[in-house]
């Protein structure tokens, strides 16, 4: 357990900041911001750790709240601000272009508060640990306060998860102790053995982790990030006002009763004591034209209306950068001389910030590599955890597996496992280096990858034993399946498990995948450097290490790869005793429109090496497919016209979509976001195999675009943006198996959704969609448009090429065999 010393709660410490020696933490060689001349007044700053600093200055507000920012070494500063009471004791915003002095009278009797101003619709979009925490700062205090109310069920969860970010795994005679002495909500001794019982439950979080939930939490409730402003309707109810990112919110009591999004609003203005709501009838033709509150004073008024303004201003420009004009939203009150400076101030300091940035001598194709390098490392070994940690837990000690079966998988599986742990560490600390330059000995020794990956490959020509072995444990596998159906029930179970997001036999095929990976890395590698390169002769060296791996296993992996999918479409099948029969290859599959006195009637077939098998898809509960018929292609002596026909689709795959398709089968925007798609509902059981994919868009594959795709991973932090939607959603995004998958970090288990790409095309956006963001590509299908965005010209480039893999067939990618490696 970590003693509670060592978990400490103020922001700097929290991430190993120095400690403050005076009013600056300034990073070594950096200068603060210019000060006017003239006599300098003391400003007292109360941080969200309630701590209290001193800053010297006169300046223009900009000035205090960046010296603020630079104190906490905070990057993403554009979502806090100053908050202080006026002379009104009104809570009011420092205005950053206005001058300190001609807003606040009497500076030296007054305390501003760094707090949170703008708060997102998720908390993802944070980039920074240091920015959770300061979220988490501000949740903790609002419960504090009682600003955030919810039921005590929430309530006590949020504390809980509090109480292990500070001192950490649970004691029970600890945990008592700390609740004792810290008070985190009102109610809170009635509370206090649920929040123990939910303690419990976070053994061995991190501070970190902690945060990260504590907002998942808060993010849900109706009352998070919510300044309630008092005002009264017409017949004079009690109710609150609030502005979110959405729009304006109206509550009454702790309840939202009412919410007018920035769309359905024409016009927001204010007289006096009345603020005005103008709707636009067009959208709201049932309700009043214009909405009228009652608040306290006309200075009530003009506070309110001016958080709208800042609140619209920063959520538009964040989202469009380049907003196309429209009429007016804000109106000034009768007196209220407004001079637009707070849409200034938004656009001057909203920042460019959902990546990392990176060292500028590092913006180069080597750091983008060694980013790759690990992001797809990252993915890897989550599937590697697969077999050694998810399959193993759930089969257990279930006596349907044999021992025998048991220690060939494991056995063979966690050796590898340990191995790719430490190549992760290596390559992560490597690019750490070079993003900080902190623990560089020699100049430019960070910026080296191929000594990295040479040691590590060196390493993993010891465990060709083992990889070898997993083809052998995938056989034996199916043999045992075939006689037990406890252990086919087993495995059957743990595919429907949401960690197993492909199919259980692919992720014993990943290993020998992931040296085609390396190989492909370090020919990039290679062909980026200059022979005279310092990292040159490393990274050949290693390739030729890889390359004798690749061809060692080569015949190996085509093997396992045709029969890892003759067993996944054994799944689909339903009529067809045995499919994976030795000898059998798998060449293509797809729809095909069958004309009869019916009319054109969709087909599924399936082209083998010996057979041509034709089906439809059934009404079983996983809608599998029901075989119609086969044609042997063996001892035929005429070729009848259905093989003409035939020879055609193998050359020209991609046919128009047939006309009787129906418009119930294409899936929608909100069902691809959701936690299921469209295909998943329809299907419960097996719904987005490469089978219904192709049923469903009307398309085909063949067994070398299988292969390409699972070749061609990539890994990586993507922005995807909806057709019709404004913003950016950062995103933690896997591509293989034809597939697109999507999670909100890496370090989740399993994915929140995922996007089949068969059938899709991918293209670059047109100037006429508006998306005037750089490194940002288009997927459609129909009227389906998706938008993704890269951090570099770079990874835009190799996303690209990877979904293109997917998107486009076969034959126009590649017309090489595989059969014949190329060998360095």
């Amino acid at each position: 357990m970590v003693e509670p010393e060592e978990r400490p709660s103020v922001a700097g410490k929290r991430l190993g900041a120095p400690e403050s020696m005076g009013i600056s933490t300034l990073e070594p060689g950096q200068r603060p911001p210019t000060m006017p001349p003239g006599r300098q007044v003391s400003i007292r700053v109360q941080m969200l750790d309630d701590t209290q600093e001193v800053f010297e200055q006169r300046a223009p507000g900009k000035v205090l709240f960046d010296l603020v920012c630079a104190h906490l070494n905070l990057i993403e500063g554009d979502y806090f601000g100053l908050e202080f009471q006026d002379q009104h004791k009104m809570t009011v915003w420092l205005d950053l272009l206005k001058p300190i002095l001609k807003q606040i009278r009497r500076p030296k009797n007054t305390i501003l508060r760094f707090v949170v101003k703008f708060f997102p619709p998720d908390h993802t979009q944070l980039l920074e640990e240091l920015t959770r925490y300061l979220f988490a700062l501000q949740i903790k205090h609002d419960l504090a306060c009682g600003d955030l109310t919810c039921n005590e069920s929430s309530a006590a969860l949020l504390v809980s998860h509090i109480v292990q970010s500070e001192i950490g795994d649970f004691e029970e005679v600890q945990c008592k102790q700390h609740l004792l002495n810290n008070k985190y909500i009102p109610e809170q001794d009635a509370l206090m053995d649920k929040i123990i019982e939910y303690h419990q439950k976070h053994v061995g979080q991190t501070p970190a982790e902690s945060d990260y939930q504590l907002l998942e939490i808060a993010r849900r409730l109706e009352m998070y990030g919510v300044r309630l402003h008092p005002a009264k309707d017409r017949e004079g109810t009690k109710l609150s006002l609030t502005v979110a990112h959405s729009g304006v919110l109206v509550f009454q009591g702790h309840t939202k009763i009412n919410a007018f999004n920035w769309s359905k609003v024409r016009k927001l203005s204010f007289k006096r004591k009345r603020f005005l709501i103008k709707l636009r009838p067009d959208l709201n033709s049932n309700c009043q034209d214009t909405l009228e509150f009652m608040m306290g004073s006309r200075d009530c008024c003009k506070v309110f209306w001016k958080i709208c303004v800042e609140y619209h201003a920063f959520f538009r420009l964040f989202e469009e950068p380049k907003p196309k004009p429209k009429p007016v939203l804000f109106t000034r009150g009768s007196s209220f001389r407004f001079s637009g400076r707070t849409q200034r101030q938004v656009i001057d300091y909203v920042k460019d910030s959902e990546f990392k940035k990176v060292p500028f001598e590092s913006q180069h194709t080597t750091y983008f590599i060694a980013k790759e390098l690990l992001t797809t490392e990252r993915t890897y070994l989550k599937d590697l955890e697969v077999i050694t940690v998810s399959f193993q837990k759930s089969v257990g000690k279930d006596e349907a597996m044999p021992d025998s079966l048991r220690n060939l998988i494991f056995a063979n599986f966690e050796p590898v496992y340990k191995f790719h742990e430490t190549f992760l560490k290596d390559v992560d600390q490597r690019l750490a280096q070079w993003e900080g330059r902190s623990n560089a000995h020699i100049k430019g020794d960070y910026q080296r990858v191929g000594d990295v990956m040479l040691k590590n490959i060196q390493g993993l020509k010891l465990l060709t034993a083992h990889l070898q072995k997993h083809s052998e444990a995938l056989l034996e596998l199916e043999q045992t399946c075939r006689s037990s159906r406890r252990l086919e029930g087993l495995c059957r179970d743990f595919e429907l498990q949401k960690v197993c997001y492909l199919p259980l036999n692919i992720f014993f095929l990943r290993p020998l995948h992931r040296l085609m990976h390396y190989k492909q890395i370090l020919e990039r590698l290679c062909k980026h450097y200059p022979p005279t390169h310092d990292d040159f002769r490393d990274s050949r060296a290693a390739l030729a290490d890889i390359s004798e791996m690749v061809v060692q296993l080569h015949g190996t992996l085509i093997r396992m790869e045709n029969f890892q999918k003759l067993l996944e479409l054994k799944k689909d099948l339903t009529g067809v005793d045995n499919l994976a029969i030795p000898g059998r290859e798998f060449i293509r599959l797809g729809c095909l429109s069958r004309l009869s006195g019916k009319g054109l009637q969709q087909r599924m077939f399936f082209l083998f090496s010996d057979v041509l098998m034709y089906t439809s898809r059934g009404m079983t509960a996983s809608n599998q497919f029901k075989m119609h018929g086969q044609l042997p292609l063996y001892g035929m002596t005429r070729s009848p016209p259905s093989f003409v026909f035939l020879f055609k689709w193998l050359l020209f795959p991609h046919f128009p979509e047939s006309p009787e398709e129906s418009n119930a089968d294409q899936e929608s925007e909100d069902d691809l976001s959701a936690s299921r798609t469209s295909l998943e509902r329809q299907t419960p059981h097996r719904g987005n195999t490469t089978v219904h994919v192709c049923w469903h868009r009307n398309t085909s594959m063949s067994m070398v675009d299988f292969s390409v795709a699972l070749e061609n991973q990539l890994s990586g932090n993507l922005l995807r943006k909806f057709k019709n939607s404004n913003g950016w959603q950062k995103l933690w995004v896997v591509f293989t198996n034809f597939s697109l998958f999507f999670y909100k970090t890496h370090q989740d288990e399993f994915p929140l959704a995922s996007l089949p790409l068969l059938g899709y095309s991918i293209t670059i956006p047109s100037e006429s969609e508006n998306i005037h963001k750089d490194y940002v590509f288009k997927l459609h299908f129909k009227s389906h448009v998706y938008y993704f965005r890269s951090e570099s010209e770079y990874t835009f480039e190799r996303w690209m090429e990877v979904i293109r893999s997917t998107t486009c067939s076969s034959s126009h990618i590649r017309s090489l065999s595989r059969k014949e490696p190329h060998v360095y």
